[in-house]
Order: C-alpha cells, then sequence, then structure tokens
C-alpha cells in the first residue's frame, strides 16, 4: 500500500523490486485506519497494525505475527484483541498468544438450529479472554503443547426493549458473570509457510480443554475443538488458491456458560458463519464446513477477490441430533496491505436463509 502510495505521488521514480517471495529477519510492518460493517457491530471505525517476520531465511521457516487493532462500534461496542503467532529458529517452537477485551452489546438467539431469526433479544457484557499456549515441534510439521485458557465476562445484564419482565428471565438464565478456567492440551500438522495469507499447505489443529473449579472456572466441563484446512493452487500453475475448512466444536462433558457454547461467528476470529450475524445459531455442539476460492485481480496482487460458500449445523439444549443445516455464501475483494506478510483487508457480502445478509470485514484471510 506504501508503494502505490508513493508511486502515485512520484510517478517518475523506478518501483522497487518485488522481495515478497524472500525470507528476511527484518520486521515488517503495516498500519491501516478503515471502516468496517458487520451485521452485529453495524458501521465501524478500526486502527489496525500488523507485524510480520522470518526468525531465519531457510526456505521452510515458517512467517512469525503479531496482529492488534481497536475497533470501536455503531452500536457502542468496543473491540481489542492482540494476537501473536511466532515461530522460534528451525520451528523448534510455537509460541501462540490470544489476548481479548470487548465490551459489547449484542443480541442472541436462544438454542438450537430452529430459532426464530425475528426473535433476538438484545445483552450487554464486558469480557477478557486470556488464551496462552506453547508448542513444541515433534517431527516435520507436528506439534504438541499445553496452554492455558481463562475467559471472564462480566456486567452481563438484558437491555431489550420489549419489556421489564423478559429481561428478568433473561438475566436470570444468564446470570451476572460467568468465568471459565482451564487447562489445554493441543496437537497440531501445520504445513503451511504464511499462516497470515496461506498459499499452500494443510492444518489439523485438535485442542482439548478442561475447565475445573479449583482453577477458577464456575464449573467443571470440557470441550474439544478439531479445526482442519486445506489449501492448494487451482488452477495448478496460478496464484489462485481454493481453500477448504472444517471445524467441529464440541461439549464433551458438562455445560459451558452461555457466552462460550459454540456459536455463529464466536470461534477465536469471529469469523464463521458469513452470511449470518454474529451469535445466530448456538448449542451445545457445531459441525462447520467452508470453501473459498482466492483468485487475483490485479497483475501486481494489490487487489484480489473471493467467492465463498458454508455449512453450519447445532445442537439444541436437550437433545443431542442436529436440527438443520444452514447455509451461507457470497463474495468479496481483496486489497493488499503488506507483500511481504501477505496480510489483507479482507471486504466480503455474504448471504443467509430467511433473508439474512450484510457486509464482512476482516484484517487478515477469514481462515
Amino acid at each position: 500500500m506504501g508503494e502505490v502510495v508513493n508511486h502515485w505521488l512520484h510517478p517518475s521514480k523506478p518501483l522497487p523490486p518485488d522481495t515478497a517471495t524472500k525470507n528476511d529477519t527484518r520486521k515488517h510492518f503495516s498500519f491501516v485506519p478503515a471502516v468496517g460493517y458487520t451485521l452485529q457491530t453495524g458501521f465501524a471505525g478500526i486502527v489496525s497494525g500488523n507485524m510480520a517476520w522470518n526468525t531465519d531465511t531457510t526456505a521452510d521457516n515458517k512467517v512469525s505475527s503479531v496482529n492488534t487493532n481497536f475497533t470501536y462500534s455503531q452500536y457502542r461496542q468496543t473491540i481489542i484483541p492482540f494476537q501473536a503467532n511466532i515461530w522460534t529458529k528451525g520451528n523448534k517452537y510455537n509460541i501462540i498468544t490470544d489476548l481479548r477485551y470487548i465490551n459489547y452489546p449484542s443480541d442472541i438467539y436462544g438454542l438450537g438450529g430452529r430459532t426464530d431469526p425475528n426473535k433476538g433479544h438484545t445483552i450487554d457484557f464486558s469480557g477478557i479472554k486470556i488464551h496462552q499456549t506453547v508448542m513444541k515441534n515433534l517431527s516435520a510439521n507436528f506439534y504438541a503443547g499445553l496452554g492455558f485458557y481463562f475467559d471472564k465476562f462480566w456486567n452481563v445484564e438484558a437491555i431489550d426493549s420489549l419489556s421489564r419482565g423478559l429481561n428478568i428471565r433473561l438475566e436470570k438464565v444468564l446470570g451476572k458473570e460467568e468465568t471459565a478456567s482451564g487447562i489445554v492440551g493441543r496437537f497440531v500438522y501445520d504445513s503451511r509457510l504464511n499462516q497470515i495469507n496461506p498459499q499452500q499447505g494443510v492444518y489439523f489443529n485438535i485442542t482439548y480443554r478442561d475447565n475445573l473449579r479449583t482453577l477458577g472456572s464456575d464449573s467443571n466441563w470440557q470441550s474439544i475443538l478439531i479445526d482442519s484446512r486445506m489449501y492448494v493452487h487451482f488452477p495448478k500453475r496460478s496464484n489462485n488458491v481454493l481453500a477448504f475448512w472444517m471445524m467441529d466444536w464440541l461439549t464433551t462433558a458438562g455445560t459451558p456458560p452461555y457466552l462460550l457454547l459454540p456459536s455463529t461467528g464466536w470461534d477465536d476470529n469471529y469469523n464463521t458463519g458469513r452470511g449470518y450475524i454474529q451469535g445466530r445459531f448456538r448449542g451445545n455442539n457445531m459441525v462447520y464446513f467452508e470453501s473459498e476460492y482466492r483468485f487475483g485481480i490485479t497483475r501486481n496482487g494489490l487487489l484480489g477477490g473471493v467467492a465463498f460458500v458454508n455449512l453450519q449445523h447445532f445442537s439444541g439444549e436437550i437433545s443431542s441430533e442436529y436440527d438443520k443445516i444452514f447455509p451461507g455464501y457470497g463474495a468479496g475483494l481483496r486489497l493488499k496491505l503488506n507483500k511481504h506478510s501477505g496480510a489483507n483487508l479482507a471486504v466480503d457480502y455474504g448471504f443467509g436463509l430467511n433473508g439474512s445478509k450484510g457486509f464482512f470485514v476482516n484484517l487478515g484471510e477469514v481462515f
């Protein structure tokens, strides 16, 4: 982006050589103020920063990155994430940090797949997320490690405008605060060289979370997340990428807090279910599939496009049966912010069932 602006201001100067495919240990920064929009946030002002680097210059060294932003939305929501994915020399260790603060008035729709899209209820809450994992290389692209996950929500209150009685009933179900704290075990296979904008490889992750009262959790409950992704060039000799994403987010024992149940758009990066409002579906178990085709529009890689389709289904509160499959689909544009890290500004428009539709904006690829 900086090179494009500089070329506009000084068209007579030669363009710098393309070094995007060369590994070096310099830290490459990108910074962008932007305006975003989603169904849950409305319009939002965003200030985003990204830093990427390689710890050595070998061809198979994976890209380390740090991402953060400050978002304030039309609906008075504040979102401040800090995410780091750091690889040591020789890819021997992978240190993964995910910190997040949110103040988040938002809509909820009950449990299961047959909830009424016209009967959402607005709640307000603040939350903090502290997820830290350290992974060690076992062989080739296999990693295993341990971590600690802590999630806390407070000042939970119903602010629905329908009736005071409804708000009181909602508050009894939700409570005033929710805390989950537990040990995590992770197993990962990751042959991607760039996690910010994957061009090749396979990613497979199993995360088992054991929340315990002895560690400060409100209750004992366990969950397992199985996340698999694959990226292939299509056509084979082009730079276009066909990507696949399959995710099983399952409650294996106990009952998670309502706000930590598997839900549309509440994965770690808030990206599942384009075409639906965040939190539209929620249940004890979630099964999700998405495929996306990524293609270039301009020869220099500044502008690209995507087309996507996704499927999701959920179990309800009592039954473990899955009610219905909910499809989403759409298309979008990609604006290259940093050619070294591959970071794009993603702007998508998605459609779902029952007239659900809207814009979805993301810094980096959706998956």
